[in-house]
């Protein structure tokens, strides 16, 4: 599993696995959910789908700290 984000309200725990779904863990409740935030399976059914998207979409080099081609 990659590094993932807890939601800034709920401050459940966002974690992108191996597969690429979202794993969902409030509190003892945990969930697995697609992108788009649909459920799969686990205890918990609902989720922020925008941070299941964000989570889990593509991870882009910052532009910040990219190396410059001489």
């Amino acid at each position: 599993m990659s590094h993932g984000l807890i939601h800034p309200f709920s401050k459940a725990l966002y974690v992108k696995t191996d597969e690429g779904n979202i794993q969902v863990t409030d509190g003892d409740l945990q969930g697995l959910f697609r992108i788009d935030g649909s459920w799969i399976e686990g205890d918990l059914r609902e989720c922020d789908p925008q941070l299941c998207n964000w989570v889990g979409g593509p991870q882009i080099e910052n532009h910040r700290v990219g190396k410059v081609e001489k």
